[in-house]
């Protein structure tokens, strides 16, 4: 477990608090950052902090300001935006339980694992992780953290509980918007089963393990090469154009077809590979063609 605690306090629900800490559910996956470097002399760039008219400025004599209008600001120093800060209460208090399908996933942002602070709030965080299992409910409340309030959903997961950041209704575009011109209409029946009989042959238990950025595996591979090749020469690699379709014009019934039909296939061999009995080694050597 992390040394270090993104929030302790306590949950409540009405007359009963439980100690709790809570740590990140999640971490930074594989990325590569690049620096900006000038070719000619192999040194890094820097960036400084200016201002149009006057040139390099001090950080001392930096200041935050909101844009009211174009070229317009209100200034605000650090003690003015620290006295709006939400004081830390320790205490998530649950105020409300919907229906765990009642939330959008467009609303989830980051989960947090929830533990018990100690072994004698074992007993009522195990009551409450029952409960809201028992009655397939979400319990909502809000956050103090770092000066900001953060509604958050709370949930059985396993053992335990998972806290989720949820975003406020104002940070969440409206979907209208993007999915006005789609018809609103009943798509061909055939194509239906097709499609569903695809999505049911493709159908297998969720292993994000056998998933990776490829992008990323293929930057490292290249950033290998370089640095082993010792030179600035450019290394292009070829990793293949996407299949694409030889008009704009799609059969998607024929490719339907296709795609179940293949698909089907892959499971046969596959399922043939696994009863097929393995070779025999007391034949000697493999001949040559």
């Amino acid at each position: 477990m992390p040394a270090r605690a993104y929030w302790k306090g306590q949950i409540r629900l009405a007359l009963v608090s439980i100690p709790i800490e809570v740590y990140p559910a999640t971490k930074s996956g594989a990325a590569i950052s690049f620096h900006q470097i000038h070719e000619p002399s192999g040194k890094r760039i820097r960036y400084e902090k200016v201002a149009p008219g006057v040139g390099p400025v001090d950080r001392d004599e930096i200041i935050k300001g909101f844009e009211i209008s174009r070229g317009n600001y209100v200034l605000l120093d650090e003690q003015e935006i620290e006295a709006v800060k939400i004081e830390s209460r320790r205490t998530l208090e649950l105020v409300q339980f919907v229906e765990a399908d009642e939330i959008d996933v467009l609303y989830y942002e980051k989960p947090y694992f929830v533990v018990p602070a100690d072994d004698l709030a074992e007993e009522a965080y195990t009551v409450l992780r029952e409960a809201l299992r028992k009655a397939r409910k979400v319990g909502i409340g809000q956050l103090a953290v770092r000066g900001r309030e953060q509604l958050v959903s709370v949930k059985p997961c396993g053992r335990g509980l998972v806290m989720e950041v949820l975003r406020y209704a104002d940070e969440v575009q409206k979907a209208q918007g993007y999915f006005r011109d789609i018809e609103d209409s009943k798509p061909d029946a055939d194509l239906l089963d097709l499609a569903t009989a695809l999505i049911d042959k493709k159908t297998a238990p969720f292993k994000p393990a056998e998933f990776h950025d490829r992008y990323v595996d293929a930057l490292h591979r290249l950033i290998d090469k370089k640095a082993k090749s010792r030179s600035s020469k450019r290394i292009l690699e070829d990793v293949g154009e996407p299949i694409r379709g030889k008009g704009n014009v799609i059969d998607l019934m024929a490719a339907l077809k296709k795609s179940v039909g293949s698909t089907t296939q892959s499971s046969s061999r596959k399922a043939a590979a696994k009863e097929k009995p393995p070779a025999s080694r007391s034949t000697g050597r493999r001949k040559r063609a």
